[in-house]
C-alpha cells in the first residue's frame, strides 16, 4: 500500500467535509424529500449527495486506503478493510436535518490499527469545521479563522451533560447520572455532542444506545486530541474494526 503523509490525508478529509457541508446547505435551502431505510432510520438526498462527493474524493486522491461509508453499507456494499481504512458518515443526525434543526454533522475519520488517528467533522448549519491529527492537535475553523480547542475542567457547580435527543427518555440515562452533580442536561442529535465536549462547552456525553463506527471515528479523533476520552463503561478505549462496525455503549468525557 502506498504511504500517504498524515498531513495530506487530514487536509483531504477537511476539504471534502467542507465541500460536503456546502452541498448539504444547498439541498437544505431548496428543499428535499425524506425516506425511511430498512433499518427504520431516515435518509435524504443530502446523505447520498454528500457521500458520493466524499467517496469520489477519497478514492481519487488516496486510492489505496479502503473506505467504509454508511449509505454504501446500507445498500449492501461491503468493503474489505485492512489495518488502515476510512470511516465516513456523510450526514450524521439525519433526523435533526430532516426536522429543520441544526445539530447534524459530516464525519470523515481515518482508522489505523484499530484507533482513529485523524478526523474531520463539519457542522454545516453552524459553518464550523473541526479537525484533529497529523500532529496539529484539535482545532476549529470558522469565519474568525483557525483556533485550537481543548476540553475543560468541570466547573464546581456541576457537569454540563449532552445526551442523544433520540434517547432523551431512556431511564438508564437518569440512573447513570444519579451519582453526578449536574448543572445542565441537554439533548441534541449527531456527533455535535462530541464536538461540544472537545471544545469545552460540555463535560460529558454518555451513550447508552446503538451507534456505528462511522458515527464516532472522526469525532473521537477530535475529542482525544483535545484532551478528552471515549471509553466503554468498563474503562476500555473505544476501538475500531469490530464485527459489523457496531459500537458498544460508551462515555465521552472532557477533562477527568
Amino acid at each position: 500500500m502506498p504511504a500517504y503523509e498524515d498531513g495530506f490525508l487530514l487536509d483531504l478529509a477537511l476539504r471534502l467535509a467542507s465541500e460536503a457541508a456546502d452541498l448539504i446547505r444547498t439541498i437544505r435551502a431548496r428543499g428535499f424529500a425524506t425516506r425511511v431505510k430498512t433499518d427504520s432510520s431516515p435518509v435524504t438526498e443530502a446523505d447520498h449527495a454528500a457521500e458520493k462527493h466524499i467517496l469520489a474524493g477519497l478514492r481519487a486522491h488516496a486510492p489505496a486506503i479502503p473506505v467504509v461509508a454508511e449509505e454504501e453499507v446500507a445498500a449492501g456494499i461491503m468493503t474489505d478493510t485492512g489495518r488502515e481504512f476510512w470511516l465516513v458518515d456523510p450526514l450524521d443526525g439525519t433526523r435533526e436535518f430532516a426536522a429543520g434543526r441544526d445539530d447534524f454533522t459530516v464525519n470523515i475519520g481515518l482508522v489505523r490499527d484499530g484507533r482513529p488517528v485523524l478526523g474531520a467533522v463539519a457542522l454545516p448549519a453552524y459553518h464550523q469545521l473541526y479537525g484533529a491529527g497529523a500532529g496539529r492537535g484539535a482545532f476549529r475553523i470558522d469565519a474568525s479563522g483557525t483556533q485550537a480547542i481543548h476540553v475543560r475542567t468541570p466547573p464546581a457547580e456541576g457537569l454540563t451533560v449532552l445526551a442523544s435527543r433520540h434517547y432523551a427518555d431512556d431511564p438508564r440515562l437518569k440512573e447513570f447520572l444519579g451519582g453526578h452533580t449536574i448543572a445542565h442536561l441537554g439533548n441534541i442529535g449527531s456527533a455535535a455532542k462530541f464536538i461540544r465536549v472537545a471544545e469545552g462547552v460540555a463535560d460529558l456525553y454518555p451513550r447508552l444506545g446503538t451507534t456505528m463506527e462511522w458515527d464516532t471515528a472522526a469525532p473521537q479523533a477530535v475529542v482525544e486530541a483535545a484532551g478528552g476520552s471515549i471509553t466503554t463503561p468498563d474503562g476500555k478505549v473505544l476501538g475500531y474494526g469490530k464485527p459489523g462496525f457496531r459500537n458498544p455503549h460508551f462515555l465521552c468525557r472532557g477533562a477527568a
